[in-house]
């Protein structure tokens, strides 16, 4: 009787710790321009698998790289760029193919200065200008590379003003603390930039490089299903419907 006594606890225990594990929230980090698509897709995510749990955090894809390869328990990493998740594959931070997920575009938006008509040279008749920090946010990265395209850099850095990341880049342009920005043409579509009634103009992507970005799952998820479910939703017809509508697109533009 002791035995079949001691036998019911060990499964109770058994079937407890799975429970446990199975409700163990997964740690997803993720490029700042992808907030106003990944909270969407999150959404429907959550209502899809509920009893799964997902923790977001949002920042610069450089901060969370050196993160990474300083041994942070993240699961799965979404970059603004294909390098950092390819770097942490090479390195064995990786565990799973690195995928494309989406194409990127920037935009010039402004409250104050009429980026539809002056395009590019708007950011001639600005004070400050924000971008992203180019050392740690891919998207800060290209928007040099756009400005030196139109031989504009030279003549505006000594303006330019940097965010962290690209979402903090379009805050201080939402919020005045720049007359125009260089940003992720999803966080110009974003619900809060509509709001603010300012205008954008989408920058031609032939001034930089693709912003192909990548997803990878991490080894601190090994062995981790919900790890693969997210990473596996972002490929979705859902997921691709919410990132389409933020202006992101598949294939890069040839």
């Amino acid at each position: 009787m002791k035995n079949i006594f001691k036998l019911i606890v060990i499964l109770f225990l058994c079937i407890s710790a799975i429970k446990i594990q199975a409700q163990k929230p997964i740690s997803v980090v993720v490029a700042a321009n992808l907030k106003p698509a990944m909270d969407s897709i999150s959404t429907i995510y959550k209502k899809q698998y509920p009893s799964e749990k997902v923790q977001i955090t949002y920042g610069a894809s450089g901060k969370f790289y050196e993160q990474i390869i300083n041994s942070a328990p993240f699961d799965v990493f979404f970059s603004a760029d294909m390098d950092l998740p390819t770097k942490l594959k090479n390195a064995k931070f990786g565990i799973s193919p690195v995928k494309m997920y989406a194409v990127g575009k920037l935009a010039l938006w402004s409250k104050k200065v009429d980026v539809t008509n002056l395009k590019m040279n708007a950011l001639l008749n600005a004070n400050k200008i924000a971008i992203a920090n180019p050392a740690t946010a891919p998207y800060g990265a290209k928007a040099i590379e756009s400005m030196k395209y139109f031989k504009l850099y030279n003549k505006v850095k000594p303006n330019l003003v940097y965010g962290d990341n690209i979402a903090q880049a379009a805050q201080f342009v939402q919020f005045g603390a720049a007359d125009v920005g260089i940003i992720a043409l999803s966080e110009a579509l974003s619900p809060a930039m509509k709001k603010e009634k300012g205008k954008y103009f989408v920058i031609s992507e032939n001034s930089y490089k693709p912003l192909e970005q990548g997803v990878v799952i991490l080894k601190h998820a090994k062995g981790n299903a919900s790890a693969i479910n997210f990473y596996n939703f972002i490929s979705s017809e859902k997921a691709v419907a919410i990132l389409t509508y933020f202006g992101y697109a598949q294939k890069a533009k040839k």
